[in-house]
């Protein structure tokens, strides 16, 4: 779907009026493209003294091809333009103190504005329920605030995220910094992130190009949109994609599937015996599944008043309970792999609530109670679970919402437009690496830092 604000706003006349104007100034963001590298400029790292990450923060930066320097760029004298950082990461495990938060202003303060076109900013902390005392617990919660702040100052489509790294995994840190400083997160933004020890298998992929290379992902869901997205980006990865949607979808599906040289496998998730047939079909033609994504989801929507009874069970039915039946069958049979990874898909209107959405909010606020439930679980097998929470996606679904409602979805957040479906799928790509088994029981949203339910 085409933003023509957007391509207004970078016309001559556009760039114009937007200015004298104060209008939303949407930058066109900075994806991936394999061969491009990951920042479009070099990263100054720092920290507070008694911090724990930055060697191997500087360590896991140059692996991914990221030019590292330690101390800032010297300012030319006079009017000429200063230089420009592609990314900024800050080592703030060692701040315990109230005062020592001051270490925040003096590294940002000088270099926050040469931060460059759709630059990437990450501040490492603590958990704050890990930490012993309470003043450093106190300081540790303080750099969400900030963290969350800043990324409404940041202009020309740079984020800021907070990543909290559990004492013992500093060596797991790898493909969240890579995601993170990279185009793959480009509406991701201001989100916390937990690394921690108690998770699932974590293993450094034999070609970062190709994490996924030998893995079998089952996508529910795929035939277009945000699962179709899903499909290619973990195809891309080295995924054989098992493709699932309702019969109704086949046509579709079959399309995608082919596309990523994957397998189309025609079920309504809903059937009584769907969880059954599932198991068989991985079991018998894949022999088990090692990433489990739970795209498929409906929406039927009305005032709760006006609302057929049939509406609801519906919405409950296919965006949350068949989740659970799945994943019931799934482990139960043994056909998720160890190691394994399932991702739920949620929605901003689970966190903040919609008009007209009791059911789906509630189904997509039930999918963030899977993975709180689950999540420590699941690691006792060396398994994680996560999900992603996405805002305004231009898809088919909000190209049919009406045009004011469409364009305040799109300008109420942090980069004043709306994400891509491949936005999603770079997300759900990150939880499903094998690097990534320290990351278990997120749920991140991508939203661009939407105003709602920020």
């Amino acid at each position: 779907m085409t933003d023509r604000y957007q391509q207004f706003s970078t016309s001559g006349v556009g760039r114009l009026l937007v200015k004298r104007l104060g209008l939303p100034n949407p930058t066109p963001l900075r994806r991936f493209k394999r061969g491009e590298p990951a920042l479009d400029g070099p990263a100054l790292i720092g920290g507070a003294p008694g911090g724990r990450l930055l060697d191997q923060v500087s360590s896991v930066l140059k692996a991914s091809g990221i030019e590292v320097l330690t101390s800032a760029l010297p300012v030319p004298p006079g009017g000429e333009r200063g230089p420009s950082y592609g990314g900024l990461v800050f080592d703030a495990t060692g701040i315990s103190t109230v005062e020592q938060l001051r270490g925040l202003y003096d590294f940002f303060h000088p270099v926050v504005r040469s931060v460059g076109a759709c630059g990437r900013i990450v501040v490492l902390g603590t958990p704050p329920e890990k930490v012993a005392g309470a003043e450093e617990l106190i300081a540790q919660r303080a750099l969400e605030g900030f963290v969350r702040s800043l990324g409404k100052e940041l202009v020309r489509g740079a984020t800021a995220q907070l990543v909290y790294v559990e004492a013992g995994a500093e060596d797991k840190i790898e493909s969240t910094l890579r995601f993170l400083l990279s185009g793959k997160s480009a509406y991701v933004d201001a989100q916390v992130i937990r690394v921690g020890t108690h998770g699932g298998n974590a293993a450094e992929p034999d070609d970062w190009s190709a994490p996924l290379a030998g893995k079998v992902a089952l996508v529910t869901g795929a035939s277009r949109g945000i699962g179709a997205a899903i499909a290619d980006v973990l195809a891309r990865d080295g995924a054989h994609v098992v493709a699932l949607d309702i019969p109704a979808m086949g046509g579709d599906l079959a399309k995608v599937a082919n596309r990523v040289g994957g397998s189309a496998f025609q079920l309504d998730i809903t059937a009584a015996d769907a969880p059954a047939k599932l198991v068989e079909y991985l079991s018998g033609r894949h022999g088990g599944v090692d990433i489990v994504v739970h795209n498929a989801g409906i929406t039927r929507d009305k005032k709760l008043a006006n609302m057929k009874e049939a509406a609801w069970d519906a919405v409950l039915s296919v965006n949350l309970a068949s989740q659970l039946k799945v994943n019931d069958a799934l482990l139960s049979q043994g056909v998720l792999r160890d190691g394994g990874r399932i991702i739920g898909v949620s929605s901003i209107a689970g966190i903040a609530g919609n008009l007209g959405q009791t059911n789906y909010g509630a189904s997509k606020a039930g999918v963030i109670g899977m993975v709180n439930a689950f999540a420590p679980v699941y690691a006792e097998r060396g398994i994680t679970i996560n999900a992603v929470a996405p805002g305004f996606i231009e898809t088919q679904m909000t190209a049919a919402v009406p045009l004011f409602i469409r364009e305040a979805g799109r300008r109420m957040n942090s980069m004043a437009q709306g994400g891509l479906p491949v936005d999603v799928a770079e997300t759900i790509a990150w939880y499903a690496n094998p690097a990534s088994g320290a990351v278990n029981g997120n749920v991140v949203r991508v939203c661009g830092q939407s105003l709602l339910g920020a």
